[in-house]
């Protein structure tokens, strides 16, 4: 009976604040069966696309390689899809002609619209390239490519194609807790795909632990938006990519690490970004800017004395375009970072709140310390490129293809 009263509680409750007709879509949606056959079949999907030798002779001697990229459906700033983007736009310029497909989009469902909507939102990518809303337009290519792991089972399921390559940009079974999905995307790793990876880490685990051939390439950064910039403010700022909702990239470590530091260091002023973080308690003098355009980050970073950029698995891009903005980065360490940073281009910090804090409480209160890290991370950020990033993934497919085809 208690039961039966409370739930007449709730309805009502809800009928103050929502119609009749929302509630009876509130209902249907709750009735709705979960589909798990319309969401993960295509992992069991069996149907294969054969090697075509016809295709082959057509082909085997062109001089710009096919390369077919499989992709999953993008977000407008997708971060992992501008990295996809810009190695296929500089592969356009060594001797390759590049066409993407998505795999199991839900709302790009036609050619012209995916195309409107890359050239709307990812300006990065070459218009040379082409690019189809599904996989059954795939044909032949000299190398199909990967690029997360469920774009793997339909690669493993098109034979039309000399080589298979695996564009791994993290681990990404670590984004799941132990269970089907840890296992749906391990399970890649052995499929027989050449590894191209993102930095050494990936490199080497993928080859150790799972017996793939894996090449790497390294990261650098825009150099028209990340450029040095004046810090404006006089009080000590610290920046914090905050994405509560990425668990591998550590908020609630970074939020008891402030904590503390804010009982070392006087003055001081935490920033937020990367998601809006309005809901949460914050016990000491802070900014929220949430989610903003990359435009706007330099002048962020710049303005801070340091910036606090953790992560559990690989290294984002943030750590070198922090550096190139002219501030200093601190990373966690661990093999998964210490293949591009170090104690000499950034400052290296342990898993626990109070080793952090110390860390960066001491930097913040010698300056002249932290500004000799800061100007070799410059110096480090301005070396890097990302077209001989691209010219080692030319490599490597490259090197890829000949084998196969020998």
């Amino acid at each position: 009976m208690k039961g039966f009263f409370h739930f007449f509680r709730r309805l009502f409750k809800y009928l103050k604040t929502h119609s009749v007709s929302g509630l009876i879509k509130r209902t249907k949606d709750m009735l709705k069966k979960i589909d798990v056959y319309a969401q993960d079949g295509y992992i069991i999907d069996k149907t294969v696309v054969d090697f075509n030798p016809s295709d082959y002779e057509k082909h085997k001697n062109d001089k710009l390689l096919l390369l077919n990229w499989v992709i999953p459906e993008m977000g407008v700033g997708s971060g992992g899809h501008i990295n996809i983007f810009r190695f296929i736009s500089n592969l356009e310029n060594q001797g390759f002609h590049s066409r993407i497909y998505l795999h199991n989009s839900l709302s790009l469902k036609d050619n012209d619209s995916l195309r409107k909507f890359i050239k709307s939102n990812f300006s990065i990518l070459d218009s040379r390239v082409e690019a189809f809303c599904d996989i059954e337009y795939m044909t032949f290519a000299h190398a199909t490519i990967a690029t997360g792991w469920q774009t793997a089972y339909p690669v493993k399921n098109f034979n039309n194609t000399i080589s298979k390559f695996y564009f791994v940009q993290d681990f990404e079974p670590y984004f799941y807790p132990m269970g089907s999905y840890y296992a749906f995307s391990e399970n890649t790793y052995n499929f027989g795909f050449r590894g191209i990876t993102a930095g050494d880490w990936l490199k080497d685990k993928l080859n150790k632990e799972y017996g793939m051939k894996t090449d790497s390439f390294g990261f650098s950064y825009d150099k028209d938006i990340y450029t040095v910039r004046k810090k404006r403010s006089n009080e000590k700022r610290v920046f914090f990519y905050a994405r509560p909702v990425t668990a591998r990239r550590d908020f609630e470590l970074g939020m008891l690490t402030f904590k503390l530091l804010n009982d070392l260091v006087e003055d001081l002023t935490v920033v937020f970004a990367g998601w809006d973080i309005s809901n949460y308690d914050i016990p000491f003098k802070y900014e929220n800017l949430g989610v903003l355009p990359i435009e706007k980050l330099a002048d962020v970073y710049s303005d801070c004395d340091m910036c606090l950029v953790i992560s559990h698995t690989n290294l984002s891009l943030l750590p070198l375009e922090v550096m190139a903005s002219g501030s200093v980065a601190v990373c966690s360490k661990g093999e998964n970072s210490s293949w591009l940073v170090d104690d000499n281009n950034s400052i290296m910090v342990d898993f626990e709140p109070e080793k952090m804090a110390k860390k960066m409480a001491y930097y913040l209160n010698n300056p002249e310390e932290l500004d000799v890290i800061r100007q070799k991370g410059i110096e480090f950020a301005k070396n890097t490129s990302w077209v001989k990033e691209a010219e080692k993934v030319s490599e490597a497919i490259r090197k890829g293809i000949a084998e196969d085809d020998g």
